[in-house]
């Protein structure tokens, strides 16, 4: 998040420079966290327990394009998301997005 920026404008402006997509923020998914997802940045020793913010998106513009954070941008069949290669906590956020109505907290 940029300084004076909101997360849901930082959602949208992260996906467009991630992948090349426009989104219009249309819901909330959920607030995950898991304790035994800890990152080590090397760089400085720092240890990290962190947090994510999922939100639903429907896509209004843009085009497909990798970017130094992305080495593949495509869409995925939902039929297809079990055959993908993922983090067990991505995972665990797509499947709720994809079976619940409810917001996660947690």
């Amino acid at each position: 998040m940029d300084l004076g920026e909101s997360l849901p404008d930082a959602a949208v402006r992260e996906t467009t420079e991630e992948t090349g997509i426009d989104v219009e923020i249309t819901g909330l998914v959920g607030i995950f966290t898991d304790p035994r997802h800890v990152i080590l940045y090397a760089s400085n020793g720092e240890v990290r327990q962190e947090f994510s913010v999922v939100f639903a998106a429907r896509p209004i513009g843009g085009t497909l394009t990798t970017s130094p954070e992305t080495t593949e941008v495509r869409w995925v069949a939902a039929s297809e998301l079990d055959t993908l290669t993922m983090d067990r906590s991505m995972r665990k956020r797509l499947e709720h997005f994809m079976t619940s109505a409810d917001v996660h907290l947690g």
